[in-house]
């Protein structure tokens, strides 16, 4: 399966992959494990989805955020090895939901990044996960995603 193809054929584009927003890089590779730091709901330079699910984000908002969030991961895993093709497995997805005390959705939210994953890479975009609620993320996103994949060379 080629992940750039299934883009495509969903009418998705890669966004240019992110810059840093402070002193980190935007992924780090040791071995044959990429880290991709967190990405938030940002499209054109401009934020896409901000506050907090429960306030003025819905479960169904926040799903759309994660999605623009895994956009942005994948452009980072492009950035970092040139072509999707070259993502052996996305191992772990860690979530994190701007959402009201006691929020307990943050899975239904999540699933925005993880459907997008599964669609566009199949088998090879099944991780591992955490979907935390929390009380605030940069630039009062709606939804952060990080996530470590094993790639080849």
């Amino acid at each position: 399966m080629d992940p750039e193809a299934k883009l495509a054929e969903l009418g998705l584009t890669l966004p240019e992959a992110p810059a840093s927003g402070g002193n980190y890089l935007p992924f780090v590779r040791t071995g044959n494990l990429l880290y991709c730091a967190g990405t938030i709901s940002v499209q054109n330079g401009e934020m896409t989805h901000v506050g907090q699910v429960g306030n003025e984000q819905t479960v169904e908002s926040g799903y759309e955020s994660a999605k623009i969030c895994a956009l942005n991961t994948m452009a980072n895993l492009k950035a970092a090895v040139g072509s999707l093709t070259k993502v052996k497995r996305l191992v772990y997805v860690g979530g994190y939901v701007n959402a009201v005390s006691g929020f307990a959705d943050s899975p239904a939210v999540i699933n925005g990044a993880s459907d997008l994953f599964i669609e566009v890479f199949g088998e090879v975009g099944r991780h591992a996960r955490a979907a935390v609620a929390v009380a605030g993320l940069p630039k009062n996103s709606t939804v952060e995603i990080q996530v470590v994949a094993e790639v080849e060379d």
